[in-house]
């Protein structure tokens, strides 16, 4: 999976202003200038695991909503992904996933 760092930055820009904070405020946290924050919002700087951590820390999201736009408590975690494998795999191999997830989630 690619990164598509302008979807991080939109998710990180969300939730920065669910939290009620300014790209200032949220730069001063992190020491770092506006126009940097403003880059990675915007999707036109690449973030390291570090900082991203950071940011999601003082946001209050998890790192896994910033890269796959859900968190592992979410209902739709990996719907998208899981949709997007069985569509391309062929029907025997659907009906083997099928029942391996069955036993797993009925035990």
């Amino acid at each position: 999976m690619a990164l598509d760092y302008k979807i991080m930055g939109e998710r990180l820009r969300a939730a920065r202003q669910a939290k009620n904070m300014t790209q200032d405020q949220l730069a001063e946290k992190l020491n770092v200038s506006i126009a940097f924050l403003s880059r990675i919002e915007s999707g036109k700087t690449r973030i390291n695991l570090v900082r991203l951590n950071e940011i999601c820390t003082l946001t209050g999201v998890s790192e896994s909503y910033i890269l796959n736009g859900t968190s592992e408590n979410s209902p739709a975690y990996l719907t998208e992904e899981f949709n997007s494998l069985l569509k391309n795999c062929p029907a025997d191999k659907r009906k083997q996933i099928f029942e391996i997830a069955k036993i797993i989630i009925n035990g």
